[in-house]
């Protein structure tokens, strides 16, 4: 797992994307432009939370979130996404 040297604030987590699928499940290979977006990742750093809700996910857990959901950030050369735990629909 990537160590990242960032704190989110309040309820905010930083999520790895899980790698796009390369093939499909016949062995088809999936050009760059038709790959989809992941919805799947790996939450890297999580913040607090806010002062009523606690936060309900951690560092380490794998998560399933909305297909626009987060903003694409770059942090030491590695691709992440920071969202709000609430655009967060399941750990998996």
């Amino acid at each position: 797992m990537a160590n990242v040297n960032i704190t989110p604030l309040h309820d905010r987590v930083i999520v790895k994307p899980a790698a796009a699928e390369e093939k499909t499940a016949g062995g088809i290979i999936i050009p760059d432009t038709a790959k989809e977006k992941p919805q799947r990742g790996t939450v890297i750093a999580a913040g607090p939370g806010k002062k009523d809700e606690p936060m309900s996910v951690k560092s380490g857990d794998t998560v399933l979130y909305g297909k626009y959901a987060g903003t694409e950030i770059s942090i030491e050369g590695g691709d992440y996404l920071i969202m709000r735990e609430s655009d967060i629909l399941a750990i998996v």
